[in-house]
């Protein structure tokens, strides 16, 4: 794929960026790297690569899960605007 200055004046009225004329052919020359580059990404085999959520092997932070039986109805509510019976009271608005 290559990008062409018309297309680089076209992405940038799109995104709202004010670009010169004498800027387009170095942002065209720019855009065609970029995606020359995300197309040899995609010749990299990946089908043996197990997924990972960091670069970095972290551990999870994990705390027990303990069921606490408490009551915090009135806790929670206290700061509310409005609430009745334990519940938080709000203007409506469907019809």
């Amino acid at each position: 794929m290559s990008v062409d200055q018309k297309t680089v004046r076209h992405i940038a009225r799109l995104a709202r960026i004010a670009v010169r004329d004498d800027e387009l052919e170095a942002l065209a020359k720019e855009l065609n790297g970029i995606l020359d580059w995300v197309e040899q990404l995609g010749e990299v085999e990946t089908a043996e690569v197990e997924p990972m959520t960091s670069a970095v092997a972290v551990a999870m932070k994990m705390r027990d899960d303990v069921v606490k039986v408490e009551n915090l109805q009135k806790e929670v509510t206290r700061n509310a605007p409005g609430a009745e019976d334990g519940f938080y009271v709000v203007p409506k608005v469907v019809e």
